[in-house]
């Protein structure tokens, strides 16, 4: 889905590549729903849902990501899902090793997505039909933003677990409000970066900079800082928003869906990056 500016335009773009929950036809997990929500960014695209207002413009995909997670390449695939030849080259990452990869492997630790592989054929319709629109729907936006105003910031919005778990780079540990990266100065002007950062900060929120996330796939395909496109992730608690068992949004959801709204006004503000 996308909503455009209701009023002037600005070079914001945000996206939000986790916050769909409709499943496809084809998609057949073995996991209970309740690991399968574990795996959703539930209502990241309704925090951020304000931003249209302030001159931004919104992307958020409809199907989930454990069906395919279009923050990862798409030779980050785990062969052993694959039930015959995969034709091409495949480079699984460590998001692959720990049942994170394009396909998932887990829902939540020991808890199979599948009961069995997956053609490779499904593989790639998937690819085709939900994966690529999305991020070809992500380049023009950011292309088209450039090209009128000479400088993109792009938003790649997500939610996190309050706690990691063994899936996860910091198992057990207690995360903070709010972790801004940009894959460690490479995908955005630090100055930028660290300005998000403090802007939450001063509101009160405990923030990270690139820890326990560095940025996904979308910040590294899409940041180019020297060519005027700054792309830095932004993670949110979601104990801040929602019960995380029932991914039910509670009383915080409107004050920090209000945060979201001011930073974006803000931004438009900002010199320089």
């Amino acid at each position: 889905m996308r909503w455009d500016p209701s009023g002037p335009g600005s070079g914001v773009v945000i996206d939000s590549p986790h916050s769909g929950f409709g499943f496809p036809g084809d998609f057949h997990p073995c996991a209970p729903i309740e690991a399968l929500r574990s795996t959703w960014d539930a209502h990241v695209e309704g925090l951020w849902g304000g931003a249209s207002s302030v001159g931004a413009t919104l992307l958020a995909a409809t199907f989930p990501r454990c069906y395919i997670d279009v923050n990862r390449a798409a030779s980050d695939l785990d062969p052993a899902l694959l039930a015959d030849a995969w034709e091409g080259t495949l480079a699984p990452t460590d998001y692959s090793r720990r049942g994170m990869g394009l396909i998932r492997r887990d829902a939540l630790p020991g808890v199979p997505m599948y009961d069995a592989p997956l053609r490779a054929a499904a593989v790639r319709a998937r690819i085709a039909t939900w994966y690529r629109p999305y991020r070809s729907a992500v380049a023009e936006t950011i292309a088209s933003l450039r090209e009128v105003h000479g400088v993109v910031r792009h938003l790649n919005v997500h939610s996190m677990k309050s706690r990691g778990n063994a899936m996860n780079v910091d198992v057990g540990s207690e995360r903070p409000d709010i972790v801004v990266s940009d894959r460690e100065g490479t995908t955005a002007d630090p100055a930028l970066t660290e300005r998000i950062a403090s802007w939450f900060a001063g509101r009160g929120y405990r923030t990270q900079v690139n820890t326990p996330y560095q940025g996904g796939d979308l910040v590294r395909t899409f940041g180019r800082p020297a060519a005027g496109v700054h792309s830095v992730q932004i993670e949110i608690n979601r104990a801040r928003y929602m019960d995380e068992a029932t991914c039910e949004p509670h009383a915080g959801f409107a004050p920090l869906r209000d945060d979201c709204t001011a930073l974006v006004a803000a931004m438009r503000e900002w010199g320089g990056v």
